[in-house]
């Protein structure tokens, strides 16, 4: 195997790609539909490198994302662990569905994680009015293939294995 073939720091950088276009600046009327960034460049590793990103990496950049945002530490962390753990379960599976399928299959489980996310904020006291806290889940999904198809690039150009 190439040496050059283990470019683990790619994995980190698209990942603190991520972060930054999570607490990036958006007009107003755009704010409430941002993608969950974070959440659908580690389901991509999840799903590419089993092996490389995990249970772990989730905590950490949800971490990293509490930070940045300015909430209790552990709010975005814990929906991320779930939506990986979940992704990890399904993943032979949803390494062989088509783009499409994938998803429709990671609108419900990033809606799980927007779910327990709105727990969270509930019982902190920040619950949003409506169930407009929602908005994202769709928009990450409508990305997905977008998000898929341009990390599989960075993956194989970089020759991440």
């Amino acid at each position: 195997m190439n040496p050059r073939a283990h470019n683990g720091w790619v994995i980190w950088a698209t990942l603190l790609f991520a972060l930054v276009l999570s607490v990036a600046p958006m007009p107003e009327g755009i704010e409430l539909g941002r993608p969950l960034w974070v959440a659908l460049f580690l389901v991509y590793w999840v799903l590419a490198l089993p092996h490389r990103g995990g249970m772990g990496l989730a905590f950490v950049f949800g971490l990293m994302l509490d930070v940045l945002s300015g909430t209790l530490l552990g709010q975005n962390g814990l929906p991320l662990l779930l939506t990986v753990f979940l992704v990890m379960s399904l993943q032979q599976r949803l390494r062989m569905f088509p783009l499409w399928q994938q998803s429709v299959v990671l609108l419900v489980i990033l809606g799980l994680g927007q779910l327990v996310q709105l727990w969270l904020n509930t019982l902190v006291g920040n619950r949003p009015p409506t169930l407009l806290f929602l908005i994202p889940v769709p928009v990450s999904a409508l990305l997905w293939p977008w998000v898929f198809v341009s990390l599989q690039w960075l993956r194989r150009r970089f020759e991440v294995y």
